[in-house]
């Protein structure tokens, strides 16, 4: 399928079931489908990001799902995040969607002003740096929060996701999209653009796997499946990830994974090979047997191992690590910024 019917389905899903959302303002695409054209085709580990704005967000992220034969991710974000211009054009995950015509409607004439203010600023240089230090907040916030009292597969991701935020600070200063699954094999490129790859290496040991093989990583993505289908199988408690971990979502997290190792890009497999794992086992500890989760446990601890965060002390070390590497990463970001072509003052 082209990126324009898969759109297209978007909008009718939007017109049909999204704008009767209690206090619902509007709705935008988001997310790496973005920049490409209508004619291009659809990947098959991608889905198509919708954000729909209300008043108030539910409690539950509706997430991905099926519609006329496209898979969608819907995401409910509050007014007040849009309630200025500057807040929009501060926040590095929100500007990128205004710096074009995202709009899928807007019937409350509430989100074009918007996007017509911020297309205009996107690239001036005081709000890229904005946008930088904000990514840089997230990180410092998450690692000087860190609770070491946790279950393992929250403190696992309460580590991985402040490291891997390093390469939006990157992206948002080259004004490429903060993408997710696909962020290390894309702040690569920025990084190889910019004659700063030695940078990309210090990103992959602030994760961890700098050193793994393409088999390794190949070993742990087997194991992850097993534990997908497990997880995705017993799942019945909601996480506000549940819809990720499905067999609709399957496609992006293990087959997606596969097509990176097997074109040479392990290592940018490993981010989301490892999110993904934590996740499955914060769903297995709410809803599967203690067999189960005792007979999957090893596979995740040997992953964990590979990563070099094998013990609370390599854990809290690598967090100090992560947030010791932040001016010189702070740097990076400086040097690419004023080097880019499109930034102006």
């Amino acid at each position: 399928m082209n990126i324009g019917s898969a759109r297209q389905a978007a909008v009718n899903w939007v017109t049909s079931h999204g704008s009767q959302c209690p206090g619902y303002l509007g709705a935008y695409f988001s997310g790496s489908t973005v920049p490409l054209p209508d004619n291009a085709m659809l990947p098959p580990a991608s889905d198509v990001d919708i954000v729909l704005v209300t008043q108030e967000v539910p409690s539950i992220k509706l997430g991905k799902f099926r519609y006329q034969n496209v898979l969608l991710e819907v995401t409910y974000l509050p007014w007040d995040l849009f309630d200025s211009v500057e807040k929009v054009l501060t926040n590095y995950h929100l500007a990128g969607s205004f710096r074009t015509n995202t709009i899928i409607a807007d019937p409350y004439s509430r989100l074009y002003p918007i996007y017509q203010q911020v297309s205009q600023h996107y690239a001036q240089k005081s709000w890229v740096e904005k946008r930088c230090k904000n990514a840089l907040h997230k990180i410092e916030a998450g690692l000087q929060s860190i609770d070491m009292t946790l279950p393992l597969y929250d403190r696992i991701t309460a580590l991985l996701f402040p490291a891997a935020i390093t390469t939006h600070v990157l992206l948002t200063a080259a004004l490429q999209n903060p993408t997710v699954r696909l962020r290390y094999l894309r702040v690569r490129e920025v990084l190889a653009q910019y004659n700063q790859l030695p940078v990309y290496t210090e990103l992959l040991q602030l994760l961890g796997c700098d050193q793994m093989t393409a088999e390794q990583v190949r070993q742990h993505l087997e194991q992850l499946e097993i534990t997908f289908d497990t997880a995705a199988d017993v799942s019945s408690t909601p996480f506000f990830f549940s819809s990720d971990i499905t067999v609709s979502a399957r496609p992006i997290v293990i087959e997606g994974s596969r097509e990176l190792i097997e074109s040479g890009n392990h290592l940018e497999a490993v981010f989301w090979i490892a999110a993904t794992f934590a996740r499955c086992h914060k769903i297995l500890d709410a809803d599967a047997s203690p067999e189960t989760k005792q007979s999957l446990a090893p596979a995740f601890q040997a992953l964990i191992n590979d990563l070099g965060i094998g013990t609370p002390e390599d854990y809290l070390n690598r967090a100090g690590q992560i947030l010791n590497y932040l001016p010189a990463l702070s740097k990076t970001a400086d040097d690419i910024i004023n080097a880019h072509p499109q930034i102006w003052s």
